[in-house]
């Protein structure tokens, strides 16, 4: 497999990325990634890897220019700007939706922090393109009423050592009106740093949407 960098030319804003998608995949998989993260969150970027090992493509998005990220270094304001995350998100399915390597994929959205947040904004967005979520350790919270309107199926992911984002999610979830589970990692904090926790993540991102993305 090849990772191609790419770069997704939205109306107010020119992303870069990176693509991989495997021969003959069963979908791809935009990452949306969390506070004070990139594309080269390591974390999502294993992730995307075992997503690629089981045949699903994958587009890890810069969701800010290099400016804005300055900017979101020095006042965390862009990080919670959902309407302004889960825009660039819309844009970047549109954008899969166009491209030969990915026309005609099934589109599913992975999201950590308050990227999750966007994602399942944007998938209330785009409720004909996007076929299913995943949390990791995410503020679903954040997408506010957005949530109601969700067909997605989503699988919101969060650590048993992480109880304020347990809540949060649990919470979230009551508001979710599409399928969905949640599934607690035990031990795993925030991060999910602790040994095989991000394997665990892995292992239920790939059935998830295994299940949920049918070509």
């Amino acid at each position: 497999m090849i990772t191609t960098g790419v770069t997704v030319a939205l109306p107010d804003a020119a992303l870069d990325g990176d693509l991989v998608v495997p021969d003959r995949a069963d979908g791809v998989v935009l990452f949306a990634h969390g506070s004070g993260s990139s594309r080269f969150s390591p974390r999502n970027r294993a992730v995307a890897s075992g997503l690629n090992t089981a045949g699903f493509g994958t587009l890890l998005l810069d969701l800010l220019t290099a400016d804005e990220e300055r900017v979101d270094a020095e006042t965390a304001a862009l990080r919670f700007d959902i309407d302004l995350l889960a825009r660039r998100l819309v844009g970047a399915v549109d954008w899969l939706g166009e491209q030969p390597q990915t026309e005609g994929l099934p589109i599913g959205l992975f999201g950590a922090s308050t990227g999750a947040a966007g994602a399942l904004a944007a998938a209330a967005d785009r409720p004909d393109a996007v076929g299913a979520v995943v949390s990791r350790g995410g503020r679903p919270d954040l997408a506010g009423d957005a949530l109601g309107r969700v067909r997605a199926p989503a699988l919101l992911i969060v650590g048993g050592a992480d109880p304020r984002v347990l809540e949060l999610n649990d919470l979230a979830r009551h508001r979710l009106r599409a399928t969905h589970k949640l599934k607690i990692i035990a031990g795993a904090g925030h991060l999910f740093e602790e040994p095989g926790a991000l394997e665990q993540v892995t292992e239920l991102a790939t059935r998830w949407f295994a299940v949920h993305l049918t070509p």
